[in-house]
Parts: C-alpha cells; structure tokens; sequence
C-alpha cells in the first residue's frame, strides 16, 4: 500500500498539461474542487468527470498510476459512508441491529464517495504534473498580494513545497523500514486490520527520526548556502503565462458556469 501512494509525485511526460504554467493548474484545481461542493445531484459529477476524464487524457498520465492512489483511502472512504447511511436520519429502508439505513444516508454516501474520489484523483493530477519547484513559485505568486498585509508569503510557499517533496521520501523511508523489519521477522501481512494497525506501531519511531534527521540535514544545507527567502531573491524560470494558459483559464471558466447553470436549471426543474 506504501508504493500505491501518488499524491506529491512528479510524474515526467511531455504534455500540453504539463506545459502549462502551475498558477494556471492550481488556479484549476481550487476551481475543480469547489466545484464538487455546489451541488448534490447526478449530471453536475457527470460532467465533472467528463471534465476529468478530458484532462487526465491530455496529461498523459497513467489512468491506472493514478487510480493507485485510490486504495490507500480507501478505507476512510468505507468509514466516512458508513457514517452517513447509519446516522442520516430520514426515511427508513432498513434496519441493522441498532442502526437505521435511511434513504437520505446512502444518498448521501454515494454522493460523499464521489466527491472524495474525485478529489483525490483531481489533487494528485496537480502534483503528478507539476515539479515542487514550480508549486512553490505559483503558490508564491499568487498569493504575492497577501505580502501588503505582512503574510510572510515566501516562507509559507516553501513549507508546503517541501512538505508535498517529503511525502514521496517518507514513503520510500517507510517502504525500506517494513523491509528491514520483515527480513528480521516482522509481519504486516497476516491477521485483521486491528492486528495490522498495531504491527504498524514498530515504525513510528524510526520513521520519526528518519524525517527530524532529514528536515536537520535540509536546514543546515540552506544555512550553509545563506538561504534567505524574499521578495530580493531572483527565480533561474520566472513564470510568464503563454496562449495556452489564457485559454485554459477561459476551458476552466467555461466549465464552472456550465457545472453551475447545469445544477441550476435541474434545481428549478426539480421545482
């Protein structure tokens, strides 16, 4: 499950998507997310993944690389619908010992799973086709008009960057821990998930001082060559927007009015 784990990976390939400039990918991938969130009903996600579909096509990326990451949430996708059918209160359909499945809760799980899924697959779509450098430099960007304000902009785009760069390390940290530990009889196979959860326990602690050592040795690289962020410093690749990212910002426009006027119209029909 360690491997399965896409999300803050670089996936490299020559594509229009990867082409783009990374303002106008994060810019889209808010957009698509809000988007998920304005309404609850069937053809809205169906253009969302029509949407989607498009977009992964044209990045590509893998589909089946992509859906990897699916399996490690999977089981917080289980447990968020299994809230929402057994404690949506509405009208009943059937009854598990104390527990009543309602007609308004397995809507609303399907409609929960949907959007997580989607989620995910948009977000890693992000990252799989955009460097952590180039993250940086878009989020810094756009969020440059916080500076009049005093937002320490810079420092706060760094963080994020090099958090989304550590989570491929941690995964390839963990992957070399479990097999350390399998190969002096360690188990994390067999058993239930209980079971599972526990034998987990072993590896906090050396992943734990894996990541302070390395978050140690990146800070005293960055002291070591007089790293200070700011508005002073100068970029190797300035960001500088092309025909292809206006008129992806017009594609990305586009769709969210007619994901908008789409609920809109099915709302007052519904009416």
């Amino acid at each position: 499950m360690i491997r399965e784990i896409t999300l803050g990976q670089y996936y490299q390939a020559d594509s229009v998507i990867h082409r783009l400039d990374p303002r106008v990918k994060l810019v889209g991938t808010i957009l698509y997310i809000v988007s998920l969130f304005l309404f609850k009903k069937a053809a809205p996600y169906v253009l969302a993944v029509i949407f989607l579909a498009a977009v992964i096509s044209l990045s590509k990326v893998p589909f089946s690389y992509m859906v990897r990451g699916l399996k490690a949430i999977m089981i917080l996708l289980f447990i968020t619908a299994a809230f929402n059918i057994f404690l949506t209160s509405g009208e009943p359909l059937a009854k598990v010992w104390i527990f009543t499945i309602t007609k308004e809760g397995v809507i609303n799980a399907v409609f929960i799973a949907i959007r997580l899924v989607l989620l995910i697959i948009g977000s890693s779509l992000m990252t799989l086709t955009t460097t952590p450098n180039q993250l940086t430099d878009a989020m810094e960007k756009l969020m440059h008009p916080l500076t009049k304000i005093k937002v320490p902009v810079h420092e706060i785009s760094m963080m994020m960057s090099i958090a989304l760069r550590f989570i491929p390390i941690l995964l390839e940290e963990t992957d070399k821990i479990m097999k350390a530990q399998m190969a002096r009889g360690a188990d994390f196979e067999s058993g239930n998930l209980i079971k599972k959860i526990k034998a987990m326990i072993p590896l906090l602690v050396p992943l734990f001082v894996s990541a302070f050592r390395r978050a140690n040795d990146l800070a005293m690289a960055m002291e070591a060559r007089c790293y200070q962020g700011g508005d002073n410093r100068t970029k190797m690749k300035p960001l500088q927007y092309h025909k292809r990212d206006s008129i992806s910002y017009v594609i990305l426009l586009v769709y969210l009015a007619g994901i908008i006027a789409l609920g809109k119209t099915i709302s007052i029909g519904m009416l």
